[in-house]
């Protein structure tokens, strides 16, 4: 399999799929691993350790590669504006979703995010509208989000208590940020891929310090059991500042178009987790939506469909 991309040909070799892989596990691990965090760490302060600590770890591995601080000065407004849709918005919410869901349903909803990302670009951008495998893509998409949140929605018609509408809905939010950091994130094209993880996870610890020491005051909080701590370390460092190198290493090697199959590999991953080590299960319906957003983001793929040339 290949696609063109800015003239070039990338193809997917045996090694990329099995970084594409990792990476969907990496990533699928974040729910994961903030399931299991969100228990004892409050979730601004589970932001700003996530972002913090990736931060750091970013700036160690390119120090002394690119004019990274050059960069930080000329576009601080920037960096600021991507690390709060990108970053601190959407983590915010996944987090205190999360205290309510699991993993697996969490990482389905957030998986919408391609779905938003191209609604929001017919509507603030001139060269991605909207054509015919979109919009099939699209309502394929929402379709499954409807399903996933239609049950919370109708509390009438399941018996207890449930899932709160509020948690089901944070991930979808979230996800409608991510959408809005995709399509602002084209400005930064010329610069370093690992320069812009940096600067934007920069900019998000800015913001949520101050938060997470005003309303979470996380010295006053109780020392977490070394499972959240393991927990934290590895949403940090694996599935953010790893995630993010191995996110532009596959980029290089294979496309834009290529990497973003890694959206249907989240999904499995978090819910194959949280089955074997949280004891989560997915109800049908859930299935059923995962199902249908996953067949919208193979349509939106264009690959399995495509378009008819003269």
């Amino acid at each position: 399999m290949h696609a063109k991309t800015d003239g070039l040909h990338y193809r997917m070799t045996p090694a990329t799929w099995g970084l594409l892989a990792l990476l969907g596990l990496i990533w699928g691990g974040s729910f994961f691993f903030a399931r299991i965090a969100i228990q004892h760490v409050p979730a601004l302060t589970l932001v700003l350790l996530r972002v913090a600590l990736a931060a750091l770890a970013l700036h160690i591995y390119v120090f002394g590669r690119h004019d990274i601080y050059r960069e930080f000065k000329a576009r601080w407004p920037q960096f600021l504006l991507l690390g709060l849709i990108n970053n601190a918005i959407p983590h915010t919410l996944i987090f205190f979703g999360q205290t309510q869901i699991g993993a697996g349903l969490a990482a389905i909803l957030n998986a919408t995010t391609p779905v938003w990302t191209v609604l929001i670009a017919n509507v603030l951008t001139h060269d991605e509208k909207l054509s015919l495998a979109k919009i099939a893509g699209c309502l394929l998409g929402l379709a499954g989000t409807a399903v996933l949140i239609g049950p919370s929605a109708l509390p009438g018609l399941q018996s207890g208590e449930g899932i709160p509408l509020w948690a089901l809905l944070f991930p979808v939010i979230a996800a409608i940020s991510y959408g809005f950091a995709a399509t602002y994130g084209k400005r930064f094209r010329g610069l370093a891929a690992p320069v812009s993880a940096a600067g934007q996870l920069t900019a998000s610890t800015l913001i949520m310090l101050p938060l997470a020491l005003a309303i979470d005051t996380p010295w006053r909080l109780p020392t977490p059991p070394i499972t959240s701590v393991v927990a934290v370390l590895a949403l940090a460092l694996i599935s953010t500042a790893y995630g993010y190198i191995l996110f532009f290493r596959i980029m290089s090697r294979a496309g834009a178009t290529n990497t973003s199959l890694v959206t249907l590999l989240v999904p499995p991953s978090a819910v194959l987790l949280g089955y074997l080590f949280l004891g989560e299960t997915l109800e049908p319906t859930d299935i059923a939506g995962m199902l249908l957003i996953a067949a919208g983001l193979v349509v939106l793929d264009g690959r399995i469909l495509p378009s008819r040339r003269p």
